[in-house]
């Protein structure tokens, strides 16, 4: 995933969303609205969530340390799972509890009708400005995904949590106006509490999804299937490599794979030759798969399990017959 892209992307949603926030607080306080309420805080955890991507963005660019040999890429994943939890609890569950007390306290808006109408309309324009800046960055590396299997296995979780905010914002807003737009029809403010209640359980969805993503993320995740199928091709497609007798892969970030692979190689190689080979390897796995950038192969032996222990033939060991 483009790096730039996904910053794109955060960016015009951090500026959307502080607009929108400001202008939701003034309809709040002008109407007393609790949809309007919800989604100013609904805007004020999402710009707080970009804000939060940025800075992970930027943290993750630092360079390796001897207590973190391997970078601090999957930072990146750390303020991901910080924006799920943020906006599961500012925003949903505090817009769960203000539907609560507006449904037990209802109240009509009885001045400045025409505020929160025009107010989320303007935020459905702008907010629209920033979906469509997220699609576009996305539909460059998305290829022919479904966007729900692109939000699932995308590594760099930048554009993905853009997607869902923008969208559960959009949505938000349409939930905010049937709410806000039935009480002034009706003078019913549990209107508004329902409209409230909408928000805050689509926000509490959207925040459980994004934190299931990101966990997996967290934990470590391998590469896809045709990077696999494109490293073990460079892998055996010279003749320094028999076999490849087990190989595991972990993104280090979304940026960067890790790839550890025991190979078989002639028992009649010099040291020398092998490790001619070995760096020929790593050199046509770096040419299939660019972020394949942490390598280890360690050579070894290969004989059938039938064939261990004959006379005069090199045989694998307990551990490497476990791994095979």
């Amino acid at each position: 995933m483009s790096a730039s892209g996904g910053t794109r992307a955060v960016v015009a949603a951090l500026l959307a969303n502080v607009g929108i926030a400001v202008t939701k607080f003034v309809a709040f306080l002008l109407t007393g609205s609790s949809s309007m309420l919800a989604e100013s805080i609904h805007s004020v955890a999402d710009s707080g969530n970009q804000g939060l991507l940025l800075l992970g963005g930027r943290r993750a660019r630092r360079a390796a340390t001897p207590r973190h040999p391997f970078g601090y890429g999957r930072e990146r994943y750390v303020y991901a799972f910080l924006v799920s939890i943020v906006l599961f609890s500012l925003g949903g569950l505090f817009a769960l509890y203000e539907a609560y007390h507006k449904w037990s306290h209802p109240e009509a808006i009885t001045a400045w009708h025409w505020v929160p109408v025009a107010v989320l309309v303007v935020a459905i324009a702008m907010e629209s400005g920033s979906f469509r800046t997220a699609v576009h960055e996305s539909n460059l590396i998305r290829g022919g995904q479904s966007w729900a299997r692109f939000v699932r296995r995308a590594k760099a979780p930048e554009l993905p949590v853009v997607l869902l905010e923008d969208f559960g914002a959009l949505v938000g807003l349409v939930f905010a106006l049937f709410g806000v737009g039935m009480t002034l029809a009706t003078g019913d403010g549990r209107w508004d509490a329902a409209g409230t209640a909408m928000i805050g359980v689509l926000l509490v969805v959207i925040a459980v999804v994004l934190a299931v993503e990101t966990k997996s993320l967290l934990l470590g995740e391998g590469a896809e299937a045709q990077d696999v199928a494109a490293i073990e091709q460079a892998v055996t497609a010279g003749p320094e490599v028999e076999r490849i007798i087990h190989m595991k892969t972990l993104y280090l970030g979304p940026d960067e794979l890790m790839v550890a692979a025991k190979v078989g190689v002639s028992a009649c190689e010099t040291a020398a030759d092998v490790a001619r080979g070995i760096d020929a390897v790593e050199a046509r796995i770096r040419a299939a798969v660019p972020i394949a950038r942490v390598i280890y192969l360690e050579p070894d032996i290969y004989s059938p399990a039938g064939t261990r222990g004959a006379p005069g033939t090199p045989g694998r060991g307990p551990v490497e017959d476990a791994e095979r």
